[in-house]
């Protein structure tokens, strides 16, 4: 299992920017919570984005790193951040019907070392997708970096180097078994990328 990690500076302007929320949402997953990581919000504010993308760069320094990639919506700011500061190239993908590709031009060439990067890391599953795009392309994933880990139920799904910032331990239910919806006190939002419910 991943060890929880505390950054108490991002906790605090994770708080500031109000992007920690506490109701009854519906995951990317699709998966129900009792919270909810808004990373737009903190992203919102460039020196936040910069302050984070140094820190996640100094746990990167060792590998070498030809382009860092993330996926749209939430991996193109940190993404974008972490490529300045580590002075390489920052791409995104983008989902067609629901499938990632590489759109604008962008290009992973043979060989290339890569770096995703992610805002919030629940399931591991976009980052499943992301890798697999870019070993399409010849590439070759060498980590993930992410603002914030969410506590992911099966970590060691996840097959490469992993580095995060900060821990946020949310419950995390399967529809037909979630608490909240048997409370029936909150309706079920979905506010991430991919729509309202």
């Amino acid at each position: 299992m991943l060890t929880l990690r505390e950054d108490h500076e991002i906790e605090s302007l994770l708080m500031k920017s109000e992007a920690l929320l506490k109701g009854h949402f519906i995951l990317s997953s699709g998966l129900h919570s009792n919270r909810y990581v808004q990373c737009a919000k903190f992203f919102q504010y460039p020196a936040y984005a910069e302050l984070a993308a140094k820190k996640l760069a100094k746990l990167y320094e060792d590998p070498p790193i030809d382009v860092v990639i993330g996926g749209a919506f939430g991996g193109i700011t940190i993404a974008y951040e972490l490529a300045r500061v580590l002075g390489v190239r920052g791409i995104f993908c983008e989902r067609v019907e629901g499938v990632f590709q590489l759109r604008r031009g962008f290009e992973i060439r043979q060989g290339e070392k890569v770096l995703i990067a992610e805002d919030v890391v629940t399931t591991g599953k976009s980052i499943d997708e992301v890798a697999q795009l870019v070993k399409q392309h010849g590439g070759e994933v060498v980590g993930v970096a992410s603002l914030v880990d969410r506590h992911m139920p099966d970590p060691e799904k996840l097959p490469y180097r992993f580095e995060w910032l900060h821990s946020v331990q949310a419950e995390a239910y399967d529809p037909a078994d979630c608490l909240l919806c048997k409370e029936g006190k909150l309706p079920a939002v979905k506010p991430g990328s991919r729509g309202m419910k």
